[in-house]
């Protein structure tokens, strides 16, 4: 159930005041005008000012860590045996916090929404009992954050075909099947927000929005896609920019909608994006999105960077020297804005076969720790940690260099 507090305005008590001594037809006639203005001063206020008279009130106390450091839980984890032990991992060592999917990179949602809500066709049963999950997070002093997959959404493509991309009359997908929705579409930004409000009144402190772009190397397809521009086919801008709008644009709605409910708000960004003006097929400008935003959370895994970038022969195997090299370029950026958000960037705990011929490095406790290091030495005192399996690895001093 959301929970607000009613804040009555200090005119209303004094108007009330006002019509106690009259009688007869001179009280009747005020009333009457006040009524009549009342209606057309509520018709006037916009969503947003509505929002100001009213205040969520969680039912769970959670305080801000020092630093968060923590750790990526699918819905299949939160909801398992699995759970405990990486409760038991948090418990022991310098992590606390946990990023845990909400809505996942399929488009289901990780738990069973209220009867009757329009949600529950796209719900999966994982997390079976929401108020003990956050509950055990409370007990622990486990710093929640609500993981939702925006843009990159196959449910909702295939059921509202009008919402994404399509190819000759077909819902289009990558080469792993997966398809995304369509950034220019309002009604999808609204749709991921409603689920973001249901984060935030399962007690989640922050909600962290994720696949905020359109698919990887649109550029290059944009032209053969049929999808619509929404609001902006007629704003005199080249098509990248116009990704850029509405990816912009959708974090600060998201931010204003969410602002009732005293959540910060986090956006995942690939690495490269702070590197360049803005990317020229995914919409994303690190700049732009950093500055609505409380929390920027860069995925500068070093497998995800093209062999020689920042002249660094095949990153993955250096991870130290990527992550030193990466958080200079972002202390600049960030450095150039009037308030900057926490920079928390996502950091490697697993190999990536996919990008070598021969061996593959493996990624243990000194490759781990070399990124936080990394981290640490240029300023950087958050990060989260990412492992698709949830598998991290033992014995990590997750302070090494403080």
């Amino acid at each position: 159930m959301r929970m607000y507090h009613l804040l009555i305005p200090p005119i209303v008590i004094l108007l009330i005041a006002i019509f106690i001594p009259l009688t007869g037809a001179a009280e009747e006639s005020l009333q009457i005008e006040f009524h009549k203005e009342r209606e057309t001063n509520i018709q006037l206020l916009d969503t947003k000012e509505r929002m100001k008279r009213f205040a969520f009130v969680s039912p769970y106390t959670f305080e801000y860590p020092d630093a968060v450091r923590g750790i990526y839980v699918t819905g299949q984890s939160a909801g398992s045996s699995n759970f405990s032990q990486l409760v038991d991992l948090v418990e022991s060592t310098d992590l606390n916090a946990m990023v845990i999917d909400i809505k996942d990179d399929f488009g289901y949602l990780t738990f069973e929404p209220e009867k009757g809500s329009s949600f529950g066709e796209i719900s999966k049963n994982y997390i079976q009992d929401p108020q003990k999950l956050m509950g055990t997070l409370e007990e622990k002093d486990i710093y929640p954050i609500a993981r939702i997959v925006v843009f990159k959404d196959t449910v909702l493509a295939k059921q509202r075909p009008e919402y994404s991309f399509t190819e000759n009359g077909k819902v289009w997908t990558n080469n792993r099947g997966e398809a995304f929705v369509n950034p220019f579409e309002k009604a999808v930004w609204e749709y991921n927000v409603e689920i973001a409000k249901l984060a935030a009144e399962m007690g989640f402190q922050e909600i962290q929005f994720d696949y905020v772009r359109f698919p990887e190397g649109f550029e290059t397809r944009a032209e053969r896609l049929d999808y619509t521009l929404g609001d902006y086919a007629n704003v005199e801008l080249n098509d990248v920019k116009k990704r850029v709008e509405a990816v912009t644009d959708f974090v600060q709605y998201a931010k204003e909608e969410l602002a009732v409910y005293d959540v910060d708000v986090s956006v995942d960004i690939f690495g490269y994006a702070a590197t360049i003006e803005e990317t020229p097929g995914i919409g994303q400008n690190f700049k732009r999105i950093a500055e609505q935003v409380d929390v920027i959370s860069s995925m500068i895994y070093p497998s995800h960077w093209s062999n020689h970038y920042f002249g660094i022969e095949i990153p993955d195997k250096e991870p130290y020297r990527l992550v030193s090299e990466y958080a200079k370029v972002e202390n600049s950026v960030l450095g150039q804005l009037e308030n900057p958000p926490v920079s928390r960037p996502w950091i490697q705990d697993f190999e990536a076969p996919w990008i070598y011929d021969g061996p593959v490095t493996q990624y243990g406790k000194e490759e781990v720790e070399a990124q936080i290091k990394a981290l640490y030495e240029h300023g950087i005192d958050e990060f989260l940690i990412w492992n698709a399996a949830n598998v991290y690895t033992k014995d990590v001093n997750y302070l090494v260099g403080k």
